[in-house]
């Protein structure tokens, strides 16, 4: 049985996994700025560099993020 995670560890993998994804792409923080403001979430790049920092966010905006840089899959 896998040993159990703390939510600190639960968001420290969907940080990893939000920065992991925008790295392959080559998306900066200021672009998915831009980029979010094409599909009408408006997120200033100073607030998406703190929620991904503190690793603290909702699905939502973590699939908002994915749609914006066009990804339909990952992996986990």
């Amino acid at each position: 049985m896998p040993k159990a995670q703390t939510d600190a560890e639960w968001s420290d993998k969907a940080k990893n996994l939000l920065r992991s994804e925008l790295k392959r792409k080559g998306v900066t923080y200021a672009q998915l700025s831009g980029m979010l403001e094409d599909i009408g979430v408006n997120e200033n790049e100073k607030n998406i560099a703190n929620k991904i920092s503190r690793g603290v966010f909702t699905m939502a905006f973590f699939l908002q993020c994915m749609a914006a840089i066009d990804v339909s899959e990952i992996r986990l």
